[in-house]
């Protein structure tokens, strides 16, 4: 059977690479299925990406911001009407259940409808001069190229949280997706040129860790964008603080759920369930961690578990499923590796533990939702970032203990208290070391025009999503005007 061969996209035309290296994109629910060939690209192609987006750049800056928002609307209406074809090669592609793939294109449908109405407005300041006749104002400016690598589990939403907002600054763009996600770039990119999008502004390369490094690398990138790893991640923010370019990296989570004794338990137990356990817990704020209060602690934990035994396993593409695939054999070795080291480490197994077995899964990449309870922060499976279906369910005398216990992650993007008391939800708003909390709601759930990111090991300090976006694809200017006819000196001539 003949296999789809797929290209790069440089300069508005598909091109393959120069080199021979090709890697295969396959089904993670059915290793058998290749959906492409594609190719590893090298700094040749790198380079003539860059260098297509810096040719651009200069038309499209100029480009009226109102006009560059046109073509993110329509590629935001494009997305809406190809959303079940995206969603079935998302999910065909890396695992996660239609439900939640049509979720992630619905992200990238409102991501530009957001992005698109700051085309009218990517507000300055006018503010006052300490001088007469003197006015003074801040613009938003584009940067030039920038360089967008982006991860395998939100194929369509990521890339929107990245490149729309750069678009509508007036930038270009260099988009790297993961590996084992490349055919929905393709279809992404594909869309934003029916839109209307110029040649050069988006250009898509493909490769894997040696494109990647190209392209943070590349002398004429301005921006590195990066969602992914710690460790990759810090190799990233070193090369572009030698080059002193800017970084912005949205990295790992280790995210937790208080449960207190006077919250909705079945809530919080819907929540806890679909944190842990959506997108197969391949999310950065996933729910790994949860702290039950003393109270009911032993029932929460046998209704978890039996709740847990239930979700069934399997292809994404079957409507009766409700948890798909691990991303590739590798990923699932190492989750049971996890698994392994903390039984090793005197965790107790309730349930779980073990790739899933049984009538159409034997092709694919299954494990089954894992449950431990009797652990604590100094173990490696409180304190690593495991991405994939296991959590930790622990007790805690009260709500300072659990935020005690919250706080001491190395991580801090996402958090979740249950509570019907507004004291208790208060508190754990302000005590929280997160980007994120919700109230009465799980780990997971961002909406797009609210600002997206972590502290302490998952970033630096930059945010994705809302109008913060803007502030890491945008320089401010400072502009003063003085129409007094004559030389007035700030600080000097103030009288």
């Amino acid at each position: 059977m003949s296999r789809k061969v797929y290209s790069n996209f440089i300069a508005g035309k598909w091109s393959q690479a120069e080199g021979k290296g090709k890697f295969e994109n396959r089904n993670p629910a059915d290793f058998r299925d290749v959906i492409g060939v594609f190719p590893l690209s090298t700094t040749v192609e790198v380079d003539k990406a860059v260098h297509a987006a810096a040719k651009a750049y200069d038309g499209w800056r100029l480009t009226p911001a109102p006009k560059r928002a046109s073509i993110i609307a329509k590629t935001g209406e494009l997305l809406l009407k190809h959303k079940e074809e995206l969603a079935r090669l998302m999910t065909r592609e890396m695992g996660k259940v239609l439900k939640e793939t049509r979720g992630d294109v619905q992200e990238g449908v409102d991501m530009a409808a957001y992005v698109a109405g700051e085309g009218r407005r990517l507000l300055g300041e006018t503010t006052t001069s300490e001088l007469k006749n003197k006015l003074a104002m801040t613009l938003r400016m584009p940067i030039g190229v920038c360089g967008m690598i982006t991860p395998w589990n939100f194929p369509i939403a990521i890339p929107t949280w990245k490149i729309f907002p750069a678009l509508i600054c007036g930038n270009t763009v260099v988009f790297k997706p993961a590996e084992d996600t490349p055919a929905s770039a393709v279809r992404f990119v594909e869309i934003l040129e029916q839109a209307g999008l110029p040649t050069g502004v988006v250009n898509l390369i493909h490769g894997g860790p040696a494109a990647g490094q190209a392209l943070v690398r590349h002398p004429e990138v301005r921006v590195v964008s990066f969602t992914g790893s710690c460790e990759v991640g810090r190799e990233v923010a070193s090369n572009c603080g030698r080059m002193l370019k800017r970084c912005s990296l949205e990295m790992g989570g280790k995210n937790a759920q208080i449960v207190m004794g006077d919250a909705d338990l079945d809530l919080a137990l819907e929540g806890a369930l679909w944190g842990a356990f959506g997108t197969t817990g391949q999310r950065c704020t996933a729910t790994s961690r949860i702290y039950l209060h003393h109270k009911i602690y032993a029932s929460f934990v046998k209704s978890f578990v039996r709740q847990a035994k239930k979700i069934r396993v399997g292809n994404g593409l079957r409507s009766n499923v409700q948890m798909g695939p691990l991303i590739n054999e590798a990923q699932r070795n190492r989750v049971h590796e996890y698994v392994k080291i903390g039984v090793g480490e005197g965790a107790k197994l309730e349930c779980g533990g073990r790739i899933a077995k049984g009538p159409g899964l034997k092709n694919g990449f299954f494990y089954v939702p894992t449950v431990f309870t009797h652990a604590h922060s100094e173990m490696r499976i409180i304190r690593e970032e495991i991405f994939g279906p296991v959590v930790s369910l622990m007790k805690v005398k009260s709500l300072d203990e659990a935020v005690t216990e919250v706080n001491k992650s190395a991580y801090g993007l996402s958090s979740s208290i249950y509570s019907n008391d507004i004291a208790n939800a208060m508190k754990a708003v302000r005590d929280i070391e997160a980007g994120i909390t919700y109230v009465n709601g799980p780990t997971i759930g961002a909406e797009v025009h609210l600002p997206f990111g972590g502290v302490k090991n998952t970033g630096n300090g930059h945010r994705e999503a809302g109008k913060t976006a803007l502030d890491i694809f945008s320089e401010w200017k400072s502009v003063y005007i003085d129409f007094s006819g004559k030389l007035q000196k700030a600080q000097i001539d103030t009288d």
